[in-house]
């Protein structure tokens, strides 16, 4: 299975931006659906976007569309996470993770095969 390596992050105010990256290795990451994860302290971990294999069909969580996007550079087998106009509802921990199957990431975040190692955001007000 795919390894993958996060990095980005930090503290920053509410209406600022952040980049997380996520990078694979061991295997090609285009042979993979991933996704990027957050959790919040006392809550369940909730899939914030997700991208099929070729990229061809992506997904944001409703709270965040228009704000952060999720994307992917095949040359480099690194996956991105740009954070726009951060709320403090944003404030999380982030993780990226990845599956053969894209339909896998709206089951739950436990059924995921591979995960990056988490990443703190936090939006101060």
């Amino acid at each position: 299975q795919v390894q993958l390596v996060q990095s980005g992050g930090g503290v920053v105010q509410a209406g600022g931006a952040l980049r997380l990256s996520c990078a694979a290795s061991g295997h090609t990451f285009s042979g993979y659906a991933w996704g990027w994860f957050r959790q919040a302290p006392g809550k369940v971990r909730e899939l914030v976007a997700g991208r099929t294999r070729s990229g061809g069909s992506t997904y944001h969580k409703e709270s965040v569309k228009g704000r952060i996007t999720i994307s992917r550079d095949n040359a480099k087998n690194t996956g991105y996470l740009q954070m726009d106009i951060l709320e403090t509802p944003d404030t999380a921990v982030y993780f990226c993770a990845a599956d053969a199957n894209y339909g896998t990431m709206f089951g739950g975040a436990r059924y995921m095969t591979s995960w990056g190692q988490g990443t703190q955001v936090t939006a101060s007000s």
